[in-house]
């Protein structure tokens, strides 16, 4: 009796079930527990990224991992959390941090290469005051909270982009000449929006839905600024009587990031 059910328990059908169980386990656990350095070792060669970038250090697994990056010259540690994948998107929470400041949020990733994120963090203005002295901008008081910011790249573009912030007010610093002037600003409102040329920023004092200032962000990686009398009345500085609120008194355009598109 005990042979006989030894023969049938071991049949060579279960033993091939056996042995396929066996091998998508120990490729599920290859995925799960790969070295997440090893793989960037192997890809890095055929992954192109814009030459302000560089990959320092990479640890943790593919599953859960961190990575230390160099962004224009900054420290910016990167972790992520993979999750099951849900039908055709692999969903994974994703964290950037540089000395003081955060973005964390969602991401999904399809199979067709589109990849969607929806995040929210605070920028510390000053951490970045070399880069904005360095473009002739305004240097803000305190943080600046992205309260959402949802986009979408889908056939090699952004195809969506949205998102709103706001600034809680507090003292701001420009350059006038061979000076810097400031003065107090009031709370201020900001919402992204995307259009064909790429995305565009407005920005407006808490409360008022007309723009103190615009900033476009366009696919051949041009910055366009342009700055309305709204903000000058709110900066408190004296400008032509004849000017409307609606009159743009200040516009730019420069690259952003050099050689970046979308």
């Amino acid at each position: 009796m005990t042979q006989t059910s030894q023969r049938s328990f071991l049949r060579p059908g279960k033993l091939v079930l056996i042995f396929v169980l066996g091998a998508i386990a120990y490729l599920a656990a290859l995925v799960v527990w790969v070295p997440a350095g090893w793989l960037w070792q192997q890809a890095a060669g055929h992954v192109r990224l814009p030459p302000q970038v560089r990959v320092q250090a990479v640890s943790g697994t593919l599953w859960e991992g961190a990575a230390l990056l160099k962004l224009q010259g900054r420290d910016v540690r990167a972790q992520w959390h993979m999750d099951w994948p849900a039908g055709t998107r692999l969903p994974l929470d994703l964290s950037l941090e540089t000395r003081a400041s955060r973005l964390q949020g969602r991401v999904l990733a399809g199979l067709d290469g589109a990849v969607s994120v929806d995040a929210s963090g605070q920028v510390h203005v000053a951490e970045f005051e070399d880069m904005i002295r360095q473009s002739g901008g305004a240097m803000l008081e305190g943080d600046i909270i992205i309260d959402r910011l949802a986009a979408t790249w889908a056939d090699n573009q952004l195809s969506q982009a949205r998102g709103a912030g706001h600034w809680p007010g507090g003292l701001v610093t420009w350059p006038m000449g061979d000076d810097y002037q400031s003065t107090v600003f009031p709370a201020m409102d900001a919402n992204l929006t995307e259009s064909a040329e790429g995305v565009s920023l407005a920005i407006s004092a808490q409360g008022q839905q007309e723009p103190a200032a615009e900033a476009d962000v366009l696919r051949n990686g041009m910055l366009r600024i342009r700055v309305y009398k709204r903000l000058v009345d709110l900066a408190g500085q004296s400008w032509s009587a004849a000017a409307n609120p609606g009159d743009v008194v200040f516009r730019v355009e420069q690259p952003l990031l050099p050689g970046v598109r979308f």
